[in-house]
């Protein structure tokens, strides 16, 4: 009974986040909007080094005995020669957690992926955040670096922003899979995300906001 109302509820989550260009726009908008608040940013030398960047904006956690968490979103990683972006491949965030919860939250939700062990992983067709790739609340703030034990181990640093309170979160557990049917939307053919990202696939239509914000606030791959 309860995989089934917890089925029921990412369901009816993942009807609500239909229109990849929209969703786009809306993950520019969440990485401008954080970025442009220095004291409470993700550190600039973190997103220098970042090999790639999921952003998935209007994380929904569900407001019932069964709390499910659901999210669409994005990912996309440096160009070859660390200049510039790929194109974007539609991800899925998908995680439950047992226990009375009383009301909902939507939460936007940014990691970076800070290797390039971290990112072939991350183009599995599924893989669990702190199960198969490390993972860590990333640092915010002008001054924050990345010199401690678990920034140093970390294949992905991931942050949180609720009711613009912006934060590094650790979202140990979560499932991040490859949305098929999001990508064959944007780009009229199945593919997969390490095709779209590794590969010279042409942006879809949609994309050029949140790659133009991506280079804005990176546009080389610092050492």
């Amino acid at each position: 009974m309860k995989k089934f109302v917890l089925a029921c509820l990412l369901s009816s989550l993942a009807f609500a986040q239909k229109d990849p260009p929209a969703r786009m726009n809306a993950a520019a908008e969440v990485l401008s909007e954080v970025m442009d608040t220095p004291d409470r940013s993700i550190p600039q030398d973190l997103m220098n080094k970042a090999e790639c960047v999921v952003i998935i904006p209007g994380l929904k956690k569900g407001a019932f005995i069964i709390g499910g968490k659901y999210g669409k979103g994005f990912v996309s990683c440096r160009k070859e020669g660390g200049i510039g972006w790929s194109a974007p491949a539609a991800v899925r965030v998908e995680g439950g957690s047992f226990g009375f919860q009383i009301g909902g939250a939507e939460t936007d939700v940014i990691m970076l992926v800070m290797n390039r062990r971290g990112a072939d992983r991350m183009m599995t067709s599924r893989f669990t955040l702190g199960g198969d790739a490390s993972v860590a609340a990333g640092p915010v703030g002008r001054d924050a670096t990345a010199q401690t034990d678990a920034m140093m181990t970390a294949e992905i640093l991931t942050y949180s922003r609720q009711r613009g309170v912006f934060a590094g979160v650790s979202l140990s557990g979560a499932t991040l899979r490859e949305d098929d049917d999001w990508n064959k939307e944007m780009y009229g053919r199945e593919l997969h995300n390490r095709d779209i990202v590794k590969g010279a696939v042409a942006p879809p239509v949609g994309s050029q906001k949140l790659l133009a914000a991506l280079n804005k606030y990176s546009s080389r791959k610092g050492q």
